[in-house]
């Protein structure tokens, strides 16, 4: 998705990305108690849906959006399971504005299945990543949408150790806007962060200065 939005400019310039992640839950899918009480735990945790499933969403945006800081943060959390999850939210919702673009982040332990996919729109066409290894896309011009599977040697990188071997021996050069960089987690911090206090404020959090 990455090379035919920004290498190939294949949808044009960048309006819209929805991004979803998340379960059915952790105590519903089986994680370990010692996990589940650290997860569970908004002061040990820093946050529960809206940090543990969040982050992935405004990690891929800030990628596409090469470090980019967002113009403001917006957010909503709810907590749809108190009989399961007392204490924390189980479900969150972030938008993210950038000068010409927007983000929808959302993070749940609602779904009704494990899920990670994301949807890109743009001036030209839209670009679907329905999974790890699947995208569809419907381009300028086109009546219909493709569909296709990527290969393992297009995603190299698919796992940390990976990626961190190939840090390490050098086989690969790491710049700042990579997904792993530390410039581009600073500012998923800031996006996350400014989700929470949005949350509790019921404000728009500007970041634009």
């Amino acid at each position: 998705m990455y090379n035919m939005v920004e290498n190939d400019n294949a949808i044009g310039a960048l309006r819209k990305v929805v991004i979803c992640d998340g379960h059915e839950g952790p105590k519903e899918i089986g994680c370990n108690q010692e996990f589940l009480d650290w997860l569970t735990d908004p002061v040990q945790n820093g946050g529960v849906a809206v940090i543990d499933f969040g982050c992935y969403g405004a990690n891929l945006m800030t990628w596409l959006m090469k470090n980019e800081r967002p113009l403001s943060v917006s957010a909503t959390l709810n907590q749809i399971k108190p009989h399961i999850y007392p204490h924390v939210d189980d479900e969150a919702t972030i938008v993210v504005k950038y000068p010409k673009a927007q983000a929808i982040i959302q993070g749940s332990w609602n779904w009704p299945f494990s899920r990670k996919d994301m949807e890109a729109y743009g001036v030209h066409g839209y670009i679907k990543a329905l999974d790890g290894n699947n995208i569809s896309y419907r381009l300028k011009n086109e009546k219909s949408a493709t569909h296709t599977r990527l290969s393992l040697e297009s995603i190299p990188f698919d796992n940390p150790f990976n990626y961190f071997s190939a840090a390490i021996h050098k086989t690969i050069e790491v710049s700042a806007e990579d997904l792993s960089s530390l410039e581009n987690n600073l500012i998923v911090i800031e996006i996350l962060d400014a989700a929470r206090e949005s949350a509790s404020t019921g404000k728009v959090i500007d970041l634009s200065m």
